[in-house]
């Protein structure tokens, strides 16, 4: 094994509602090769982030040369893929790919501030796989497991911040407080996404 994968970092199981609201970055250091973050507005950084979805649409929007954009849908939204010459793998995929096909995307968060000042936030894959249907279902319930951790980690580190008599004591929760300085939205909110995408698993199971 080499030191790069020893030191790479845990890709993040995140719904796309979720990630798309990831407009916020960071690094730790000031070291120039220092990893970029994308702060998860449930309370945790993601340098790398895991997707399984549905692969709906594929385009070349290079102008010089290939540059691939792909629309993977989840129950709660759509993960948008680029990938050029330096992702030549991920961008075959793309490039052969049948929509729809369900894919697993292992990516980096990027993101990118048009002119009307709005971030929009994409992913830069590392891999793309062609899954079956049982890898996104799993995929589904791993990551509504996941994103139910993160809320109810924030929003104990929360009671007990607010709380007169225990906020003294209450334990250093850095992403959750830079989330909620970051981010307008409750965490609260994020549990609908959850709920909303097991659903579709149940949809899905009684139409079968």
């Amino acid at each position: 094994m080499s030191q790069s994968d020893i030191s790479r970092e845990v890709a993040r199981r995140v719904f796309a509602s979720e990630f798309n609201d990831a407009t916020y970055t960071f690094k730790e250091s000031d070291d120039e090769r220092a990893p970029n973050y994308a702060l998860l507005p449930t309370g945790e950084r993601a340098n790398r982030v895991f997707a399984v979805g549905t692969l709906t649409e594929t385009e070349d929007v290079g102008d010089e040369s290939e540059y691939w954009r792909g629309r993977v849908v989840d129950p709660t939204g759509t993960f948008f893929v680029y990938a050029g010459q330096y992702q030549p793998e991920a961008a075959a995929v793309l490039r052969e790919a049948e929509p729809p096909e369900y894919v697993a995307v292992v990516g980096k968060p990027r993101t990118y501030e048009p002119e009307d000042g709005s971030i929009t936030v994409s992913l830069r894959p590392e891999s793309i796989t062609i899954v079956d249907e049982t890898t996104r279902d799993r995929w589904v319930v791993e990551t509504a497991e996941r994103t139910l951790d993160r809320i109810e980690a924030t929003q104990e580190w929360e009671a007990q911040r607010d709380d007169p008599e225990g906020g003294a004591t209450a334990p250093t929760n850095e992403y959750a407080q830079l989330a909620r300085e970051e981010y307008d939205s409750p965490v609260e909110n994020y549990r609908q996404a959850v709920v909303q995408a097991l659903e579709s698993l149940d949809e899905l199971e009684a139409a079968a």
